[in-house]
This record gives structure tokens, C-alpha cells and sequence, in this order.
């Protein structure tokens, strides 16, 4: 029998042609974004893709010389961001290790954003306790507090929780 793969190692060949056709050699920048830019800047701008030169001339180290990021902004924010175009490419380049970006050019849009999901209606404690005392028994913690959060999702009827 075939052992089961990690999601994680499954994606990036269904994901990956689409991010190579946008310039970015891995989806990590997208998936990393607001660790490398700040919970802020990220609320506020996302990467778009990554444009590198046409002639593709090589650094003594055998790297191609920087790109351009296109970036996606919002509204007025797109003034701050152009202030903080060179803290941007520094935070860029540091997490990639080497000078990957040299310059950011900004489009001013809005944000492509997930659906807020809907907040849960208020469970009943009375089904909450029959979910506690049928997990009570479980020894293991983490077994334990998986299957409570099983049970109050499947109480109250929300199969994303």
C-alpha cells in the first residue's frame, strides 16, 4: 500500500507552472508575505509577480541580476509603500538570502482577499457539556482536545471548524 504524502509536497507541482509563469520561482513569497513585510504592509499590499531582465546577465556568484516586484496596493497607502519601497526590497532580499529584487513597481487596486467567514452562531452549553463529558475519558491530550473540537463542530454544524 502507498504511503499517504503531505499536502505540502503535493502542491507546488498542481501551483507551481502558475507561479513560475509569474516570475516567482516558488509560491513561498505569497505564503510568507506578512512574516516578510510585516502584518501591516501585508493588510495593505500583496506581491503580484516578479519580472526579471530579458537579457539575463550573471553576478560573479552566478545569480542573474535583480528583478522588478510588481506589487499590488490599496488606495492611499500606495504613497507610504513607495516611501517604504527600500525596506521592502531589503526585507525581500534578506529572506531570499541574496539580492533578488531590486527594484518594487506599484499597481494601485484592490487586494485580492478570502471571504470573511461568518461568525458561528452561539452554542448550546448543554450539547457543549455532552461534548466534554464524551471526550472526558480520553487519556491522551492532544487526541482529547482534537475530538472536543470535532464534536463542537459537528454539534454545531460548521464542517470548517
Amino acid at each position: 500500500m502507498a504511503r499517504a504524502k503531505p499536502l505540502a509536497d503535493l502542491i507546488g507541482a498542481c501551483v507551481g507552472p502558475a507561479f513560475a509563469a509569474q516570475g516567482f520561482a516558488s509560491a513561498d513569497i505569497i505564503a510568507v508575505w506578512p512574516g516578510i513585510v510585516g502584518a501591516r504592509l501585508a493588510n495593505a499590499c500583496q506581491p503580484v509577480k516578479l519580472e526579471w531582465p530579458r537579457r539575463a546577465r550573471r553576478d560573479a556568484e552566478g545569480r542573474p541580476e535583480p528583478g522588478t516586484l510588481v506589487v499590488r496596493v490599496e488606495g492611499a497607502f500606495a504613497l507610504e509603500l513607495q516611501h517604504l519601497a527600500p525596506v521592502v526590497i531589503q526585507r525581500v532580499n534578506a529572506h531570499y538570502g541574496w539580492a533578488c529584487v531590486g527594484k518594487l513597481v506599484l499597481r494601485q487596486d484592490r487586494l485580492l482577499r478570502a471571504p470573511r467567514r461568518k461568525a458561528a452562531p452561539p452554542l448550546d452549553p448543554v450539547r457543549r457539556g455532552e461534548v466534554a463529558l464524551a471526550v472526558s475519558r480520553i487519556e491522551d491530550d492532544p487526541l482529547r482536545d482534537a475530538l472536543d473540537r470535532l464534536g463542537i463542530a459537528v454539534v454545531a454544524g460548521d464542517p470548517g471548524r
